[in-house]
């Protein structure tokens, strides 16, 4: 497989990236989301930004997944709530008045 060496070319200041002396040159820590492994890297934060961009969705469909799962809860309660509260209303009805 050939392997690709990434270029220090900076487009913005089109030149050799400044590396420490850019704002943009960045640490990340944390998890790859694509491989799973460990990140401690500096690196210009915009090259960053595919991974950080699959993270950020990733981040987002376990939100909505945990939102549909509270609203599923609450759907249900609200059904029993509901139900009990008819059954409470149909037992006085059904009750003879004095």
């Amino acid at each position: 497989m050939v392997q690709l060496k990434a270029s220090t070319f900076c487009p913005l200041v089109q030149g050799e990236c400044k590396q420490l002396g850019c704002s943009w040159f960045t640490q990340l820590r944390g998890t790859n989301p694509n491989t799973g492994e460990e990140i401690d890297e500096w690196g210009c934060a915009v090259t960053w930004l595919p991974i950080l961009l699959v993270e950020n969705a990733k981040q987002g469909r376990q939100t909505s997944a945990a939102i549909e799962s509270f609203r599923n809860e609450a759907v249900r309660a609200h059904h029993a709530t509901a139900a009990a509260m008819t059954a409470a209303a149909t037992i006085h009805l059904l009750e003879p008045q004095p």
